[in-house]
């Protein structure tokens, strides 16, 4: 099948159909969720949204700070009226702006880093959103911070899938009690099926909704840990704290923006389902992983 022409959704489903048992590609199918993967724009392509340059802020609004440690980078923004038009599986507002912002170390030298592991960082990354109605203009970067490279970026329509430390495809494959190393060996996680999948698309994977794409383990598992100040996976609240999270956005690391996150990592900024529903951005999450 030809991957530049054929939808995702098709696409995903003939390798599952190619690389599995009936059965077991049926019920991995079920575990499907849509998303938008941002790519670079080409001339003539709409743009969606943007990596780097100057974030169009409101006139009152401040630039997004970390309290003792200085100014955040602007990441990337979204506009979510062009967005809307990519089947989602969460919920956004129906227009308006999503502003990524990151406190990426260059500031202060890299001597403070923000992390799952200490909860107290989490003022170092934030989501802003920018209504409609608000008016807005571009909003030169602050004394000490060097803005990334811009880049247009389009949306097109994809679908994600729980990785192997995921709880969606335990649930669904993992037997009772069988432990990491012997699930490793069941069909989903077959290093062919596996190789099929990552082969659909090449370059940085910049997403917004869906599963996330993670370079480690499940980042929904991080934010638990960060919201519940506990590194304890055994904690009786971590099951249902964990389930709340879902991806809003990540930002993968890009050399045409000039964006690289530690050893080649990515960054994924999380939101509970309900603030969500409710169009709250203010208490997102954070995490970054790297190889």
């Amino acid at each position: 099948m030809d991957n530049r022409v054929v939808p995702d959704r098709e696409l995903v489903t003939e390798i599952a159909r190619r690389h599995l048992p009936s059965e077991i590609a049926d019920r991995w199918l079920r575990l499907l969720r849509p998303a938008a993967v941002l790519g670079h724009a080409a001339r003539g392509d709409r743009a969606v949204g943007v990596l780097g340059g100057n974030p169009r802020l409101p006139d009152s609004a401040e630039w997004p700070s970390w309290e003792g440690h200085g100014p955040l980078s602007f990441v990337a923004a979204v506009d979510c009226a062009t967005l809307s038009a990519v089947p989602l599986d969460i919920a956004l507002p129906s227009s308006g702006t999503l502003l990524f912002f990151y406190f990426d170390g260059r500031y202060d030298n890299y001597q403070a880093s923000v992390g799952y592991w200490d909860p107290d960082t989490s003022a170092g990354a934030r989501t802003l959103y920018v209504g409609a109605g608000e008016h807005a203009s571009p909003r030169a970067s602050p004394d000490g911070i060097e803005p990334y490279q811009r880049v247009d970026l389009t949306a097109e329509p994809v679908v994600t899938f729980p990785a192997l430390e995921h709880p969606d495809l335990q649930a669904a494959f993992m037997a009772p009690g069988e432990d990491l190393r012997a699930f490793l060996d069941h069909p989903v996680n077959d290093a062919a099926f596996a190789g099929a999948l990552a082969g659909r698309a090449a370059g940085p994977r910049h997403q917004v909704g869906g599963y996330a794409y993670p370079v480690q383990g499940p980042v929904e598992w991080e934010v638990a840990m960060a919201a519940l100040g506990s590194r304890d996976p055994h904690d009786p609240r971590f099951a249902a704290e964990q389930a709340q999270w879902t991806l809003l956005a990540q930002v993968d690391t890009d050399d045409r923006a000039g964006m690289m996150w530690g050893d080649c990592g990515t960054l994924y900024w999380l939101a509970r389902h309900e603030d969500l529903s409710c169009g709250r951005f203010t208490n997102t999450s954070f995490a970054w992983q790297c190889a």
